[in-house]
């Protein structure tokens, strides 16, 4: 289920739009008014975004590396399964969340709150944007700023149970993001009806959620069949 894992976070990035204008939209305006008048500013807003993206797949690539390390249990315990399914039910509460129908994703953001203490200060030091490497360096800071988006993905990047799939995972989501955030002046007035749409939105959490209750599917007929010990060898 690599794939319709990786196509769900896209979709819980991409039309996790209103979260997203709401948690960052004044940041992004914030380091607009920083840019130098006299240059293009796509530029830097592409190494900011870069810098955020690059953030969320070393996150993910982290907890991938920690849910490979839980696999050495496999013989004991059916951790593949239990952190699939641990996946596919975050993917129906991600997917709820999309359709509005619960809220309980931002309640999530309170869990790193210690880290983006320790990080923000650094972030003033980098005002005004006025390079680059500046924007980019940004950027990777501010990826690091508590989001219940991005810790529900995490979830996902754990049971990966691979570094790989797990950096993957969390560049997938944060690639879903991009236009959200570099939605400015004429191009956001264009696509934000459709990204705040409650058609679009409910159509995008059924999807996600789809898939989450064909995860859990996938696994409860595996533990039926196998039962507890056999599904340890048998993979998903």
């Amino acid at each position: 289920m690599g794939e319709f894992s990786i196509f769900a976070v896209f979709l819980v990035g991409l039309l996790g739009g209103v979260h997203c204008l709401g948690m960052c939209g004044s940041i992004v305006g914030v380091f607009t008014t920083q840019l130098p008048k006299h240059r293009t500013r796509w530029p830097f807003h592409l190494a900011y975004s870069s810098g955020r993206i690059a953030s969320y797949a070393a996150a993910g690539a982290l907890v991938g590396t920690i849910g490979k390390a839980g696999m050495l249990m496999r013989d004991a315990v059916p951790v593949q399964h239990l952190l699939f399914a641990l996946s596919s039910l975050m993917l129906v509460v991600l997917g709820m969340y999309l359709a509005g129908l619960w809220g309980a994703v931002r309640r999530l953001e309170n869990l790193g709150s210690g880290l983006w203490k320790r990080l923000q200060p650094y972030t003033s030091t980098l005002l005004p944007v006025n390079t680059v490497p500046r924007a980019l360096t940004l950027g990777a800071l501010w990826g690091w700023l508590p989001c219940g988006l991005v810790y529900s993905v995490l979830v996902t990047s754990l049971a990966s149970g691979s570094t790989t799939q797990g950096a993957l995972t969390m560049a997938a989501f944060g690639l879903g993001t991009l236009p959200n955030l570099l939605a400015i002046g004429l191009f956001w007035e264009r696509c934000r009806q459709w990204v705040q749409s409650p058609r679009v939105r409910l159509v995008a959490g059924l999807v996600v959620m789809a898939l989450g209750v064909y995860g859990l599917i996938k696994v409860g007929y595996t533990f039926y069949v196998h039962g507890w010990v056999g599904a340890c060898h048998v993979a998903v």
